[in-house]
């Protein structure tokens, strides 16, 4: 008797049975991972999508979250709101922090359960790098995620009222005093937007505190600002920031930080309550069993020109955590959204082929940064501009890639009112209460790799 599996999918009465899907897990919501999950089939694949927080973030805002000039809500998209869109429905989501990813047995591990697959993408993103200094992970403010941005506004915050209330010079210079460590788009937005609060809002909030007593610092180990743009975004962005009052220190490579004191490799000292950190990123490190493969310079996975992670078999990786090399971008393309969107779209097409047939190719859309109303840097191609124009530029693209009709407009609302009325109802200093004690559930064991029986 002939088994019916041997008919390959054709049942009892001659009608082709439908083929069952092959199940791909994308680790990561940011967006590589959502783009990927939109333009995939959902007829050819059971797609589950695996990130550790509910929703999905717009990052290049999180700094304005930071300086108390947005909500978090107005940045943040439910992912299982987005499960249900047209493009993305039949993709489902599971929360949970990835910490093993076991090839051997195509599995990956969350703290709460094991997910099988016959495909797997990591799109899970980058987090702070902190260069091997001891302990400063627990000592400066990062802003890059919503709860990260909301705890440093909160620092912001927390200072000031304290400094209304301190009659200690020194303690109140101290607590007057902001750094903002790295001197890329991140750390002049953030730190052209405490120059603003410094400018605007401490006198009409403040009315203890004097403008010229806040110190905002900008600390930059090269000898340029934004050294990732052209030389007249570096030389506008520098002009800007001057403008708003922020000093601006180029050439200082940060040491350590302890008992409140910022050191640098110079000598230079600097007395702080709040350090806010964005000088560097790397790869969202997990546990590789079953291989030797691991990640290569800060944290990525090298991928061929299909975001094949090299050495493994079905297993891709898109967004900042892949390192595509060509010979335009010989150290990878460029940490931002445009390539991951670009990944997610281009290995979607791939994955709904039989086989890949589409290199892919990063088209540089160009790079902006915004510093403060009214100033911003934008480079396209050969093209630079900045001011006004910039900033509208700026103002539309960001405005354009959010996610939901209601974050556009909550944000749009919020930049209109902010903009007119130098004023904001967000320096709210909110900390959570600590949740009561519950049974936790504990890892899961990180599993032996297969061994393959001798012959």
């Amino acid at each position: 008797m002939i088994p019916l599996r041997f008919f390959c999918g054709v049942s009892m009465h001659g009608f082709v049975m439908e083929e069952k899907k092959k199940k791909l897990v994308i680790i990561g919501g940011g967006f590589g991972g959502l783009n990927l999950a939109k333009y995939l089939d959902k007829k050819k694949w059971d797609v589950t999508l695996v990130d550790k927080q509910n929703y999905h973030s717009f990052a290049p805002l999180f700094y304005q979250v930071a300086s108390a000039s947005l909500e978090p809500a107005g940045i943040t998209f439910p992912l299982r709101r987005e499960m249900r869109k047209r493009r993305t429905r039949g993709c489902q989501y599971t929360m949970g922090t990835v910490s093993v990813i076991d090839v051997s047995r195509k599995q990956i591990l969350t703290e709460f359960e094991t997910i099988p697959y016959d495909t797997l993408v990591i799109a899970a993103g980058a987090t702070n790098n902190f260069f091997g200094i001891p302990g400063l992970d627990q000592r400066v403010y990062t802003i890059k995620s919503a709860p990260e941005s909301i705890r440093a506004r909160n620092a912001v915050l927390y200072n000031l009222e304290r400094a209304s209330q301190c009659e200690d010079e020194h303690e109140r210079r101290k607590l007057l005093t902001f750094a903002v460590v790295g001197g890329g788009p991140t750390g002049v937005e953030i730190a052209g937007a405490l120059g603003e609060m410094k400018r605007w809002t401490i006198i009409r909030d403040y009315p203890r505190i004097k403008p010229e007593e806040v110190n905002v610092v900008l600390y930059e180990g090269t000898d340029k600002l934004l050294r990732t743009m052209s030389e007249e975004s570096s030389k506008d962005a520098l002009k800007a920031l001057e403008q708003l009052m922020v000093d601006v220190r180029l050439g200082k490579t940060m040491k350590a930080y302890e008992d409140g004191v910022l050191k640098f490799s110079d000598g230079e000292t600097l007395e702080t309550n709040v350090v806010i950190w964005t000088a560097g990123i790397t790869g969202q490190p997990f546990t590789m069993v079953g291989t030797d493969v691991k990640p290569g310079p800060g944290g990525r996975f090298q991928v061929d020109e299909f975001n094949r992670v090299k050495g493994l078999d079905d297993v891709y990786a898109i967004g900042d955590i892949s390192c595509h090399v060509d010979n335009r971008f010989p150290r990878g393309c460029p940490q931002l959204a445009q390539p991951a969107i670009q990944q997610g779209r281009t290995l979607a097409k791939n994955l709904n082929a039989d086989a890949p047939h589409i290199p892919f190719s990063y088209k540089d859309k160009g790079s902006m940064a915004t510093i403060g109303r009214n100033r911003a840097v934008v480079d396209m191609g050969k093209l630079h501009f900045d001011g006004w124009f910039a900033w509208i530029t700026w103002l539309a693209v960001h405005l354009v890639t959010l996610l939901g009709m209601r974050n556009k407009f909550v944000v749009l609302l919020n930049w209109i009112w902010n903009y007119f009325g130098f004023s904001t109802s967000l320096r709210l200093i909110l900390k959570p209460t600590p949740l009561p004690k519950t049974p936790v559930t504990p890892p899961p064991a990180v599993p032996e790799p297969l061994v393959p029986p001798v012959k």
